[in-house]
């Protein structure tokens, strides 16, 4: 966007330097799934957690900003991070969890928030932003690259509803799909609206592979956080003429959308939803969804849980769920504790027949998850962390409609917990706002 600007910048190199460190460290959770099917060893998994804490750390102390927007903003994160680490503490103390649990937890949900301290931790400089950009556009675009060679070339979609295996760079991972398409969904939308640099017909040909990928993994519930996220951004436009601008566009592509279902093919398999009697009290989309909360209230052992929760990895978020089960033989050894909440959950999935359906309905969700573990307290602390980025680095309708998806997401799965999807946001987020900054100083 900014390729024939120049700004003196004694500074350059060092922030060459450090964003090569942040792409490497975003590269190893971009690209684990797709390395592990390949056969690297199951810890390839989790060097993400040791990446991105320590890009994050040589970027801080490597960094010679001066800007009080830049080192406010980074201090307020990390003091945010700092306040969710000691409720993670508390929990764990109340509930006996084990330290390894504690450091899993805090990672899964503020790795983004580390990134977004590095991104914002770094010179506004042109040829640093530049790599930045380049090289994560690169890893989305081979990412699209693979979902439409194992839709066309692979034939891993061979019967309609049943197209779980597409799933990019994220392949042989439960729900690849949905994170597949949700990257590449927001990166459309993203790359659409700020590539203004490109010819419009590359920028709209991104956009059309991007929501594409939607149609091709069958990943309905990524265009409802898209349609939701969409209704919530115009809500909250004070001028009357954008409003009516975002309502309008919503409405003329829910016509789109409704003639779609009954006349498309590809559209058939979102009619699922459309079936009033799921969401009474009773309905088995209502049971199944409140599932996990249900359950974990029953381990309530102490008024104390209602502000702690039972403990990080202790009831139904990703790590709870099926992370410790799955990565048992090399957790439990380091001390990892589990409780029989998250099989007491599964159970309960197993005996819905609308589960096989749709993750839509999974009692799997990010913000009761969050509750389940940490209690009120630590969900406040989160609220918190994404309350600063909504404040501080959203600062245009791009990024806020990226955070608004984000939030919708966290009341369908564990979308809030897996680094693919998360850390992507972080990075087109982090740099459109050193975008947004660059453009004030031209």
């Amino acid at each position: 966007m900014y390729e024939n600007i120049s700004l003196p910048n004694k500074q350059d190199k060092n922030s060459v330097r450090s964003s090569s460190l942040i792409l490497i460290a975003f590269a190893t959770a971009f690209f684990s799934r797709l390395l592990a099917s390949f056969g690297a060893p199951s810890p390839v998994n989790f060097l993400h957690f040791a990446t991105i804490p320590l890009a994050c750390g040589i970027t801080l102390t490597q960094t010679k900003i001066k800007n009080r927007v830049q080192i406010n903003l980074c201090q307020t994160l990390l003091l945010g991070m700092l306040a969710f680490l000691t409720v993670d503490v508390a929990s764990a103390v109340l509930n006996s969890a084990g330290l390894v649990n504690v450091f899993l937890d805090t990672l899964l949900l503020v790795e983004p928030f580390l990134l977004l301290v590095a991104i914002v931790s770094l010179p506004v400089s042109t040829k640093s932003l530049k790599q930045l950009r380049n090289w994560f556009e690169r890893f989305v675009f081979f990412h699209l690259f693979l979902i439409y060679v194992q839709k066309f070339a692979l034939g891993y979609c061979n019967l309609p509803g049943h197209c779980d295996n597409i799933q990019g760079a994220f392949y042989r991972s439960g729900s690849g799909h949905v994170v597949g398409a949700s990257v590449s969904a927001s990166f459309g939308i993203y790359y659409f609206a700020i590539a203004k640099s490109r010819p419009l017909w590359v920028r709209i040909f991104v956009l059309i592979i991007g929501l594409g990928n939607i149609l091709t993994s069958d990943a309905k519930q990524v265009l409802l956080t898209l349609m939701v996220g969409f209704v919530i951004l115009a809500l909250t436009k004070s001028k009357i003429s954008k409003v009516i601008i975002y309502v309008t566009g919503f409405l003329l592509f829910m016509l789109v959308f409704n003639w779609a279902l009954q006349n498309v093919e590809a559209f058939s398999a979102f009619n699922t939803w459309m079936r009033p009697e799921l969401y009474t009290a009773d309905g088995e989309a209502t049971q199944l969804k409140l599932a996990g909360i249900r359950i974990a209230q029953e381990h309530f052992h102490t008024p104390l849980n209602w502000l702690l929760g039972l403990g990080p990895g202790h009831t139904f978020d990703r790590l709870g769920g099926w992370m410790l089960r799955d990565y048992s033989d090399l957790l439990t050894p380091l001390g990892a504790t589990q409780t029989t909440i998250g099989d007491e959950v599964w159970q309960f999935v197993a005996s819905s027949w609308l589960a096989e359906g749709s993750s839509m309905f999974a009692p799997f969700w990010g913000w009761a998850a969050i509750w389940g573990d940490l209690g009120l307290l630590g969900l406040i602390s989160y609220l918190y962390l994404a309350a600063v980025v909504w404040r501080k680095l959203c600062l245009d309708d791009v990024s806020r409609f990226q955070i608004l998806t984000i939030v919708v997401h966290g009341f369908i799965f564990t979308q809030l917990e897996e680094p693919g999807y998360m850390l992507s946001m972080a990075m087109m987020i982090g740099i459109r706002w050193h975008e947004r900054k660059l453009a004030t100083l031209i």
